[in-house]
């Protein structure tokens, strides 16, 4: 059996998915060591998982892009947030590879400069993503700008010149991440993106057709569906006395000004015989006044009341939306930044839900995109069967096991011809 080590960026939204597949390493006999945050250095421990805080300098950077005065400026922010970060991991994840000796890492792909030091270590590693996979492709748009996947000449030719663009505009961001890889004798990134595709394992927590086809997946990506741990919790007392439709509304944990989303649902669903149930997360609850057929709390346990909706209200954040999907409940989705709109979009055209961009959000529209939302349960449960499909938690640990006791750790991310792989 191996010894495991995992490095987490310190947001829920990148430490939950990956719970399952640790577990299930653990269940399988590997030891698995994980850095994490502070706040959840408790909470896994109490699974078995032997965890400890990353360097809490590295949880002081704010990630302030919703403060961008545009999606480029919000972007910057954003790229500029992980690289300062990335200055702390490196020497963090050595300590770490010091201390408990790992026959093989599985680093966030938020944290660059734990990317970085598992790609110069020698070690076997993969990477996890729990959103829409950012390294471009031929058949997918540009990350994060919520397109349509092209068809024909024109199509191919939007998605070039966006490419362009993109690589122009983070080509001053690159500078200190190659210092950062110079330092490590590593080669120079060329684009942004590019570093994506470095490890030996690529492991996406998503699955087609949800997640755009593409015929030039890398030979180093397993597809293995969502990852849809959550801490355990009772569920709420109401719920089993509740008899009206629920939806459920929720915002992001990590503030991006999404309050506009949480008032407009309670308003826009204030007359209809529906239970809402709004989820502020990040928000104070206090800032919202709750209708009569409405509760606001800042959490509440995500499962159960899923398993009862109807409907689900949300800003786009992938977690959300593919813990929503699996339950075949529908989604309205209401993008604010990051990778949001490419989750709105893969979410429309799965036919699981509905767009509803934050710019055109006002209570009549949301009202009317809810109620067709709602007719759409058919198409997230369709999703919800193939995500299944994906392997989840098993498929994930195997790609894992490939590496650590597979002999799978051969520089599969050098393969020059890229093919197909997926793990369903």
């Amino acid at each position: 059996m191996a010894r495991l080590l995992t490095y987490h960026s310190p947001a829920p939204g990148q430490v939950y998915p990956t719970v399952a597949m640790l577990l299930e390493l653990r269940r399988c006999g590997h030891e698995v060591h994980v850095r994490t945050s502070a706040s959840e250095v408790e909470r896994l421990g109490a699974l078995g998982l032997h965890a400890a805080p990353v360097d809490p300098h590295i949880e002081e950077i704010e990630i302030d892009d919703w403060r961008g005065r545009s999606q480029v400026d919000s972007l910057r922010r954003l790229v500029r947030a992980f690289a300062a970060r990335a200055q702390l991991e490196l020497p963090d994840l050595r300590r770490a590879i010091a201390q408990i000796g790992p026959d093989a890492l599985i680093v966030d792909n938020g944290c660059e400069g734990a990317m970085y030091l598992a790609e110069a270590s020698g070690l076997p590693w993969a990477m996890y993503c729990p959103y829409p996979p950012p390294f471009r492709s031929l058949d997918a748009p540009p990350h994060g700008l919520g397109f349509r996947p092209a068809r024909g000449p024109l199509g191919r030719a939007r998605d070039r010149m966006w490419r362009r663009l993109g690589d122009r505009l983070l080509a001053p961001e690159l500078r200190p991440l190659n210092e950062l890889r110079a330092s490590l004798g590593l080669a120079p990134l060329r684009t942004f993106d590019e570093q994506y595709l470095k490890a030996d394992r690529f492991i996406a927590f998503t699955a087609e057709p949800y997640e755009y086809h593409r015929s030039d997946w890398p030979s180093s990506v397993r597809l293995v569906g969502p990852g849809l741990w959550e801490p355990p919790a009772e569920p709420p007392p109401w719920l089993g006395t509740e008899t009206r439709p629920i939806v459920l509304v929720t915002a992001s944990t990590a503030y991006q000004r999404d309050d506009k989303l949480i008032a407009t649902a309670l308003e826009a669903l204030a007359g209809e015989d529906l239970a809402v149930v709004a989820t502020t997360a990040a928000l104070d609850p206090a800032e919202f006044h709750a209708p009569p057929n409405a509760r606001v709390e800042r959490f509440a346990p995500h499962g159960p009341i899923l398993a009862r909706a109807t409907c689900v209200v949300c800003h786009g954040g992938q977690g959300i939306t593919q813990k929503a999907l699996p339950a075949g409940v529908p989604a309205c989705v209401v993008p604010f930044c990051r990778d949001q709109f490419d989750v709105a979009r893969r979410v429309e055209l799965s036919a699981a839900g509905v767009r509803l961009h934050h710019k055109r959000l006002n209570p009549n529209r949301l009202r009317a995109a809810v109620h067709t939302a709602i007719t759409q349960r058919p198409g997230a449960e369709r999703i919800a069967r193939l995500f299944a499909d994906a392997g989840g938690p098993s498929a994930a640990a195997t790609a894992v096991e490939e590496l650590a006791i597979g002999g799978g750790g051969d520089g599969a991310h050098r393969d020059a011809s890229p093919t197909i792989r997926s793990s369903a």
